[in-house]
């Protein structure tokens, strides 16, 4: 027990395999769905077909392994937190696009995933370099600036957690009332389970909710057959197994992508710290941060090699270490080797995939409105002036602005789309415009006053 209140193991403690092994299936049921969701999808878009599957166990693989390097800190690689490593949404729109400029061209699944993965690998050496600037840019990367990505990652989760609540994107019955109340009774569940002052209790929520959700799905008839028989025994990561290509035009958004996935990664650990009751300002802080944004690259780079798509710190699950109070980093090799086992053996994840869309929604959305109201304790620990509130407005404004309109940009150029067509990156971007402009115009204001302080001694 640790001897913080709101945490029940701190960063170094080292809990028992029961409790460790208990937290570690939590973490891994928030985050799985995520994990595998951005394959599927490109998988159904591009028509990649009999190699979704792979892809999937290679998604799994990578994390597992990606997450065991952020909580081991191997060298100067990871922040030693539970930076839960999952395939990136930010890549979505810049991947399928490439996707579909490859196919355009007559290209073969194979030669679209080999020129994916090329740009990506060498893509990620743009996270990984803008990493060891961290400390250098923390003129930029200010806790106003890392509030603002905080709070409009949790924003934008919100909306995928709802979806999933109401039955998930054109289900077919979409918002229906026993999508609602399975819903319901899943966050009901997890709600009055965590407000309980009993540790085991707190500790379970998440995975009792989930739990309860099923079973309840199931009698509803709302969980659908499994079928193992299609699924081979075991994958086996094979480097590149599509080959590697390279396309300058291909390049250019997803490594833009690199440059906004390092922000949300900066943000993403800040709120860990803070989750975790570490220091959130100072040097060990700026360690922590350039370590996990190098860790995120370095994954990422593992990722390509391994067929598989970028990765990056999984904000839902500084979600599930604030509710169940468990920030032992040691609880991360845990989570690692399941992952690592769902990818190695796809019949289990084939299992976990049956868990209905509403029943996930239930459960995710305390955890996303949980990483949005970190961001707001960020922003609101700020001495808020003039300048930092229009800062504020302004990145909000146009975050949630295309996050509410999405067609925003639908009559620009396909590389403007694919970059300014997220509500973080769009929030991100203006956040560190503003507050570098007006560190220029504080910096010049400041020069003539300097001056005269001289001449006057």
């Amino acid at each position: 027990m640790s001897k913080d209140s709101d945490l029940i193991y701190a960063l170094e403690d080292k809990p028992s395999p029961k409790a460790a092994t208990w937290a570690a299936i939590q973490h891994v049921l928030a985050s799985f769905v995520g994990i595998i969701t951005p394959t599927l999808i490109i998988g159904s878009a591009l028509g990649l077909g009999a190699h979704v599957p792979y892809l999937i166990s290679m998604a799994l693989m990578v994390s597992g392994v990606g997450t065991f390097i952020q909580a081991k800190r191997i060298g100067p690689i990871g922040a030693g937190l539970i930076c839960v490593q999952g395939t990136s949404f930010a890549f979505l729109g810049s991947i399928l696009a490439a996707g579909f400029l490859v196919k355009g061209r007559g290209g073969s699944a194979e030669e679209i995933l080999a020129v994916i993965f090329g740009v990506c690998f060498l893509g990620a050496f743009i996270e990984i370099f803008l990493s060891q600037l961290i400390d250098k840019l923390k003129v930029v990367i200010t806790p106003i600036v890392t509030g603002i990505v905080i709070t409009t990652i949790g924003i934008y989760l919100i909306k995928a957690g709802v979806t999933d609540l109401a039955g998930g994107f054109n289900a077919p019955d979409f918002a229906s009332l026993e999508n609602l109340m399975l819903g319901g009774v899943v966050l009901a569940t997890i709600v009055v389970m965590n407000l309980s002052r009993h540790t085991w209790v707190r500790l379970s929520s998440i995975l009792v909710g989930l739990v309860v959700g099923w079973i309840v799905a199931a009698l509803m008839g709302k969980v659908g057959p499994i079928d193992l028989s299609s699924q081979p025994l075991v994958s086996v990561p094979v480097p590149f197994k599509y080959g590697f290509s390279f396309d300058w035009q291909v390049f250019v958004p997803i490594g833009f992508i690199y440059l906004i996935t390092a922000i949300e990664s900066t943000g993403d650990i800040t709120a860990n710290c803070m989750f975790s009751k570490q220091e959130v300002s100072g040097p060990g802080y700026l360690k922590k941060l350039k370590a996990g944004v190098l860790g995120d690259g370095v994954n990422s780079l593992i990722a390509a090699t391994f067929n598989t798509f970028p990765n990056t710190t999984f904000s839902q699950n500084n979600g599930v270490i604030h509710l169940t109070g468990i920030a032992s980093r040691h609880v991360g090799y845990f989570i690692a080797g399941i992952l690592f086992l769902l990818g190695l053996f796809p019949m289990l994840g084939a299992l976990l995939m049956t868990i209905p869309k509403p029943v996930l929604g239930g459960a995710t959305l305390v955890m996303f409105g949980t990483v949005a109201a970190a961001g707001i304790k960020i922003i609101a620990s700020e001495t808020l002036n003039r300048q930092k509130i229009m800062t504020i407005a302004l990145s909000f404004g146009f975050g949630l602005g295309v996050m509410l309109v999405p067609d925003l940009f639908s009559q620009t150029p396909k590389l403007v789309q694919s970059v300014f067509g997220s509500p973080v990156t769009l929030s991100g971007i203006t956040a560190l415009t503003m507050t570098a402009l007006l560190a220029v115009v504080d910096r010049r204001k400041e020069a003539p006053q300097q001056t005269a302080a001289f001449n006057e001694s």
